[in-house]
């Protein structure tokens, strides 16, 4: 997982003071390399669990090319290219600079592993950034032909929707707003039945909300891994976490673009000193139920819906087409505000500039944007920091638009990571570079 590693690293998370946290936490919250390289949820796990995932794919596309490439296993071959494509997006997005084509034929990527490992010890090369999104949009386009929903348990694959969901991330990065809007047109400009519906969690406890989040069965839900993790106890083991204090500068209901509260309703164990979204329900299976010992697995949402919708209405920002972002902003917002009233709630171009102002230096991707589309650019941005908050996606927009975060601690400086910090690329594992990959500069 690495939902605990980005999210620590952003600025949906401030120091708690409670009275202590894991190492790596910390570490994180400082962006640097975590000292521990074994353990789950450490920078180093993730990497060596994608490259394990790419093994996989490359494994299955030998042995497809083996049996002679029949259409049978063309639904395989799908999978198998956007999972190795996703697994090295996922690594060049943590592990590189972002994107930027001016620069991406010089900036250090990772290692691009389009076949399986015969040597023991194999010696790789790190590829440019311009390489590796080369590579994966390769991939994507070739998987794309490919996959399909004929699964038992779809939401448990790269079935069609998640795909192309993968696919829309990968190319709003990229800057190919045609893309993303052509990918995303199953949804609409009004996807009904089709967000999570929060509605159906008010009734709900706790465990159910946690079980409800990551169920199969949700619409909104495309791509759902079972994953070794301790994210569903960060909320009290994690110091650098949302806290209540400064819960109302990201959910207060002067963020709501209707001024109205939001339909996210936090818990906490510790007299509201951290809060938590109910989205992590832990399966703890036993290896040894005398002894209490075993694994922590939580159903984690890779992909969804809401994220799917958000980026269509970016898209459209940056195309100009602002009027049908508008309204497709409305319609989504309107699904997290329990009180929404169409009639007298409708949104406008001018309460959004006026809500999200443009201030100089700020938002600053590769791309230019125009005041009007920075003010819906930093709306959408937002509401994605909001519905994703504990899953780590507010980090890919921080390193995406280059904005400055600030991280406090108590009796220590602050911690400021300006723009274009090498500190946003994480730094190579040290099992990694110390068979020959190159470090990232600090």
């Amino acid at each position: 997982s690495y939902f605990e590693i980005a999210e620590t690293m952003s600025d949906n998370v401030f120091d708690s003071g409670l009275p202590s946290t894991l190492i790596r936490d910390e570490q994180n919250y400082n962006w640097e390399i975590n000292t521990e390289a074994t353990d789950i949820d450490t920078q180093a796990y993730y990497w060596d669990a994608c490259y394990k995932a790419i093994a996989h794919a490359n494994k299955a596309l030998e042995a497809i090319e083996e049996l002679g490439n029949p259409a049978t296993l063309n639904p395989q071959k799908g999978e198998a290219l956007i999972a190795r494509a996703y697994s090295h997006f996922m690594l060049v997005s943590l592990w590189s600079k972002r994107y930027n084509p001016s620069t991406a034929a010089t900036d250090l990527g990772v290692p691009y592993v389009t076949k399986p490992e015969t040597d023991l010890v194999t010696k790789y090369t790190r590829n440019t950034v311009a390489e590796v999104f080369d590579f994966i949009e390769k991939d994507i386009e070739e998987g794309l032909k490919y996959v399909t929903n004929d699964y038992k348990e779809p939401k448990f694959h790269f079935n069609v929707a998640a795909s192309k969901a993968f696919a829309s991330r990968f190319y709003l990065v990229k800057g190919n707003w045609d893309k993303v809007i052509s990918l995303s047109d199953d949804l609409g400009s009004r996807p009904e039945g089709k967000l999570r519906d929060f509605s159906t969690y008010e009734s709900l406890g706790v465990e159910d909300q946690q079980l409800r989040y990551g169920a199969s069965d949700v619409e909104t839900n495309l791509l759902i891994v079972s994953v070794n993790t301790i994210v569903g106890r960060l909320y009290y083991l994690n110091r650098f976490n949302l806290s209540g204090l400064r819960r109302p500068e990201i959910f207060g209901t002067s963020t709501n673009l209707f001024g109205k509260a939001y339909y996210y309703n936090f818990y906490s164990s510790n007299g509201s000193i951290t809060l938590f979204l109910p989205k992590f329900y832990e399966y703890f299976k036993y290896s040894n139920v005398t002894a209490g010992i075993g694994d922590p697995y939580v159903a984690e949402v890779l992909l969804s819906n809401d994220e799917f919708f958000l980026n269509r209405i970016e898209a459209h920002v940056m195309k100009g087409e602002i009027a049908t972002a508008n309204d497709e902003l409305e319609y989504f917002l309107a699904t997290r505000t329990p009180t929404y009233n169409p009639t007298t709630d409708q949104l406008t171009e001018e309460k959004v500039v006026a809500k999200f102002p443009v201030i100089a230096d700020e938002y600053t991707p590769f791309y230019t944007m125009t005041p009007v589309q920075t003010s819906y650019v930093k709306a959408i941005a937002e509401t994605r920091r909001r519905d994703f908050i504990h899953e780590g996606l507010r980090w890919f927009d921080i390193k995406r638009f280059n904005i400055v975060v600030k991280h406090e601690t108590s009796n220590k400086p602050a911690n400021t990571l300006v723009k274009d910090d090498n500190r946003r690329a994480l730094q190579i594992p040290l099992h990694a570079s110390s068979t020959g990959l190159e470090l990232n500069p600090r």
